[in-house]
């Protein structure tokens, strides 16, 4: 199976033929790092230095898309390069080849290659001097350094850079990211509360008016008719009041999260009257206590909403709704008759048990709702508990 190469970047295709081109250039004009009568130099002439360099610009094609590579085979060229008469083009090709590997390598060649390099600097530059004890051994050394510690050295800076701004990008996008799903959450809650507040605001009315309309058109009395209109009336302007102060609630600017004039629990006397001239035989227990708002406003709406179930669920029957603080909460409880019904129904579509539910959950309280046997036979149940100090959701 043929090996597929990499395929060069087309910067480094540039660096490649700009550095050969001028490898030739100084070959062309017979220009060398070394003499021919040096020692060091085994291959004399003009010749032999053009393979290193043709091996060198080879590399640079890889010096991104395989950094180590590219740097192992440039380091045979360089060797190779010093037993030739040389070339500046080669050397400085190689220490391209020695920045780009720890830029463009794998993190563990980006920690390796300055320490090597830095110890090869170290050694050339003692054992020569330890050897020849002549200060212009050092200068193997230093030259040593800025080949390989050199580039090296910048390679790992530029790289610590890079690693430090992508991981600002990130930490960027995730923080931008998490507000977004705050942002999310609280359009999410926020509208939650607007449909339980609407819910809870007019369902009871708009209940009221479907039962007494349907009663009033099954029955030809025109006494009756004429009280089920009035019963009519008073919930439409009630419901219409109610209705105009969640609008302008939801045109306040002002930051507020609730009403400013939130039902209490001095409203449940009021709230059971309604509740009368809506038909139901309703009885209230409920002692004085001294809540905190939320759950002052809690409570009130799971009293009005089990009303509003009863009247449109419940059988022919007394209604209770009990209060009182017990255990460090308050306990709200409803029940209401439970079993056929004679009477006209008005539709539901569960969202006022989900609306309690939600309530008691919001405060870390509990919520139950469900048929339940008593002495006086089967009745639906509302159950909750508020804890009476703000606390955490369960």
């Amino acid at each position: 199976m043929a090996v597929r190469l990499p395929r060069p970047h087309r910067f480094d295709v540039y660096l490649a033929v700009t550095g050969l081109l001028g490898g030739l250039a100084l070959w062309a004009i017979g220009l060398g790092m070394r003499a021919a009568e040096e020692p060091i130099v085994l291959w004399a002439g003009r010749w032999p230095l053009l393979l290193p360099l043709a091996v060198m610009a080879g590399c640079e094609l890889l010096r991104r898309a395989a950094p180590r590579t590219a740097l192992l085979t440039g380091t045979a060229a360089i060797i190779l390069d010093t037993l030739t008469q040389g070339s500046l083009a080669t050397v400085l090709m190689f220490t391209d080849l020695m920045y780009a590997a720890v830029l463009y390598g794998p993190p563990e060649s980006a920690r390796r290659i300055p320490r090597i390099t830095g110890l090869l600097t170290v050694v050339g530059t003692v054992v020569p001097f330890a050897m020849w004890r002549v200060p212009e051994a050092l200068l193997i050394g230093v030259v040593i350094g800025l080949v390989s510690y050199g580039p090296a050295a910048t390679g790992l800076i530029v790289r610590n850079h890079r690693d430090a701004a992508e991981a600002a990008r990130l930490r960027a996008e995730q923080t931008a990211l998490l507000a977004e799903l705050d942002r999310g959450q609280a359009v999410a809650a926020e509208r939650a509360r607007m449909a339980r507040e609407l819910h809870d605001m007019v369902a009871n009315h708009l209940s009221a008016i479907a039962i007494h309309s349907t009663a009033a058109l099954s029955l030809d009395d025109p006494g009756t008719s004429r009280q089920a209109l009035g019963v009519i009336r008073e919930n439409s302007v009630a419901g219409l009041a109610e209705m105009r102060r969640l609008i302008g609630i939801l045109r306040d600017s002002s930051g507020d999260t609730e009403p400013t004039a939130a039902p209490t629990l001095d409203g449940l006397g009021a709230l059971v009257e309604g509740a009368r001239v809506n038909g139901l035989d309703v009885t209230l227990d409920a002692a004085p206590v001294q809540v905190p708002a939320p759950v002052e406003l809690a409570a009130y709406r799971i009293v009005q909403e089990s009303l509003t179930n009863a009247l449109k669920h419940a059988c022919p029957g007394r209604v209770a709704v009990t209060l009182a603080r017990l255990d460090g909460s308050l306990t709200v409880a409803v029940t209401s008759p439970f079993g056929d019904r004679d009477s006209p129904r008005a539709p539901g579509s569960g969202a006022g048990l989900v609306g309690m539910r939600e309530r008691a959950a919001l405060l870390g309280g509990t919520f139950e709702a469900g048929p339940e046997d008593s002495p006086d036979g089967k009745v639906w149940a509302v159950r909750a508990a508020l804890p009476v100090t703000e606390g955490d959701p369960p």
